[in-house]
């Protein structure tokens, strides 16, 4: 995954960095308290990139608050996602652990400890309104800003707003919510979308799945007010397209993270292209990828590699959808984002 600080999971340009020891509820006592229910001697802590550094002060807390036989032990895989999960850690915990993230796919054995965000929506939200004209607007935000999703909402009723809302596919928790590669819940019957939270990277997505929509950004994080724009990314995904035309030799690769896995669209990549390559990996990075000779790659798992990290390869790295494009069996004009759907 990118290393990019607007990515879901890398909270360092969230406000998790900001004022962290006040903000952050690492949710200790329900922790201990499943500690002690499953008489566990073993317990599992994953952190998203951004906060691995809090890791072991979160430890410190929690065996000060259980007995000396529990173990406590840190996951230095890494983290951008509830897909993302730490599972060699996790069969060998009695308890798990995954801070930063709502649950993809709940589990008797993992604690999802969201950490949400108290960084103050609504100044942003409120001089996002010049770019909000019309009476109806769709409302999404990400998993750090969930614990005020009601007020937000509220919020722009109260500003005369006929506001549309609803819950995507079983990938997203709440209502309203979106991930990097989900924006089922932008699919409202409204022409304009208020998303409120940190980075680009979550708007542009929707306003690629939702070309017809007026996606405006309102940051608390930043505190900057923009309209996603997509004409660079799209100039940058038609240019990879582009230079794959003519590739012979391709990777196909298969991501065996636990949420990221798509083997069918994998396998059938591979059984319809006899210069296809099928390269199994948990961590797609470019370094990995230089040790083989491909002429392009085609990535099935996370969308993001794909797209944040895409330039930095020394090869194409296209979607599905762009390798369809490459090789001639879809129209240069059918090219759009590539989500997921469902959980694992």
């Amino acid at each position: 995954m990118s290393q990019d600080a607007s990515t879901e999971g890398d909270l360092r340009n969230t406000g998790m960095s900001l004022k962290h020891d006040r903000e952050w509820d690492y949710e200790l006592d329900r922790i201990v308290e499943a500690v002690e229910e499953r008489n566990a001697t073993k317990v599992g802590l994953q952190f998203p990139e951004g906060l691995k550094r809090r890791g072991p002060a979160v430890a410190d807390d929690l065996r000060a608050l259980t007995d000396d036989d529990v173990t406590y032990m840190l996951s230095g895989q890494p983290c951008y996602g509830a897909c993302d999960l730490d599972t060699y850690l996790m069969r060998r915990t009695d308890v798990f652990v995954h801070f930063g993230h709502s649950p993809m796919k709940e589990s008797e054995k993992i604690i999802y400890v969201p950490l949400f965000s108290n960084v103050d929506p609504f100044p942003m939200m409120e001089d996002a309104l010049d770019e909000l004209p019309e009476e109806d607007v769709g409302l999404v935000t990400t998993a750090q800003h969930m614990n005020r999703f009601g007020e937000m909402k509220s919020w722009l009723e109260s500003e005369g707003y006929t506001v549309h809302t609803r819950k995507g596919d079983d990938r997203l928790t709440h209502e309203g919510q979106v991930l990097g590669c989900n924006y089922a819940s932008a699919d409202i019957d409204a022409d304009q979308v208020l998303y409120v939270g940190g980075g680009k990277f979550h708007p542009l997505g929707l306003a690629m799945e939702h070309p017809d929509k007026k996606v405006v950004i309102a940051d608390p994080v930043n505190n900057v007010v923009t309209v996603a724009d997509t004409e660079k990314f799209m100039k940058q995904r038609y240019g990879a397209v582009h230079r794959a035309m003519d590739a012979e030799k391709w990777g196909v690769i298969f991501c065996t993270k636990i949420g990221q896995g798509r083997w069918e669209m994998a396998e059938e990549i591979v059984n319809d292209n006899d210069d296809a390559y099928l390269i199994t990996m948990d961590e797609v990075t470019p370094d990995r990828l230089r040790n083989f000779d491909m002429d392009a790659f085609v990535n099935t798992g996370c969308p993001r590699i794909t797209t944040d990290d895409g330039p930095q390869f020394h090869k194409p790295m296209l979607t599905p959808g762009e390798y369809r494009i490459a090789v001639g069996d879809e129209p240069l004009d059918s090219l759009s984002f590539d989500t997921f759907h469902g959980t694992w």
